[in-house]
């Protein structure tokens, strides 16, 4: 799979196939499934969203139906008219291994390993080095597609987990998941999400994802996938100049499903303008000044 252009982010619109189909007909160049588990989750008790600061913090819980029933679902991916990546999650390596097998039967494009949703018991994986090594080992050696890591901004150290990642083979990481946040109500005096916790998206964490697609890129050989609060043309700019080979949109498409055709045809006319040829010619740019 061809790791460029802007794909739908995970969690949002991923769902289904009609959703998939209708995401790339609006321009998006791959889609990333809502996140898989072993067994149906009905996730967290409401409120599970509310905004926040120009972004979204939500706690939905990892809600799914399963993999059995969402492999049913997805049956045939070359309806859907781009390369579907597939995401996936477990609470051990034994059910992410059960996981991976099941999802690799409809021969996604790639697999996505969710590591570090913060509102869910899988939150710790990629602040661990080790662990994320053994979580991505384990994937790796059971399909043949491509797998990626999606890492988390809330670790320590962020570079070393991606490095561990890179060690047990993943052929490229995800940068950045959520961050871990929270809403309280003034006049109820309460936190406002039913779980506490939840993860924010959108425009407020984008200056974290730029620092850590800047850092990785650095120090990782495999190429680095941006998500993080990208809604704008500038704002792929300046992620690709950080070192983002490709691009996921989320929470983006609550301004408009024309949201990846736009993102592209502004990041064509800023490098037409600049002098570039090629996309490739910026990827990590401001980390080669």
């Amino acid at each position: 799979m061809r790791i460029s252009g802007y794909w739908l982010a995970s969690g949002v619109l991923g769902m289904t196939a009609s959703l998939l189909r209708r995401v790339a007909r609006n321009g998006a160049d791959a889609v990333v499934t809502k996140s898989i588990g072993l067994t149906p989750r009905k996730g967290h008790d409401g409120p599970v969203l509310t905004v926040s600061h120009g972004g979204l913090l939500n706690a939905v819980g990892l809600t799914n139906p399963g993999i059995d029933a969402f492999v049913d679902e997805l049956s045939d991916l070359a309806t859907i008219g781009v390369p579907v990546v597939l995401s996936i999650f477990g609470n051990s390596l034994d059910e992410i291994a059960k996981v991976a097998s099941k999802a690799a039967e409809v021969r996604p494009s790639a697999i996505e390993l969710n590591l570090s949703c913060p509102h869910a018991e899988i939150s710790q994986i990629s602040h661990d080095p080790q662990l994320t090594y053994r979580y991505v080992k384990t994937v790796k050696d059971l399909v043949s597609c491509p797998v990626f890591a999606k890492l988390t901004p809330n670790a320590s150290d962020i570079v070393s987990v991606g490095a561990s990642a890179e060690r047990a083979g993943a052929d490229a990481v995800v940068a950045i998941n959520t961050v871990r946040a929270m809403r309280i109500d003034i006049h109820q005096r309460r936190p406002v999400l039913g779980n506490r916790f939840g993860g924010l998206s959108g425009p407020p964490i984008f200056p974290i994802a730029v620092r850590c697609v800047y850092d990785l890129y650095q120090a990782l050989s495999i190429p680095v996938i941006g998500v993080g609060g990208v809604s704008t043309w500038e704002d792929a700019v300046e992620m690709h100049l950080a070192g983002a080979s490709a691009i996921q949109i989320g929470t983006g498409v609550l301004w408009g499903m024309d949201v990846f055709k736009r993102v592209r045809e502004g990041v064509e006319a800023y490098l037409r303008e600049a002098g570039f040829s090629e996309l490739s010619e910026i990827i990590g740019l401001a980390a080669r000044s």
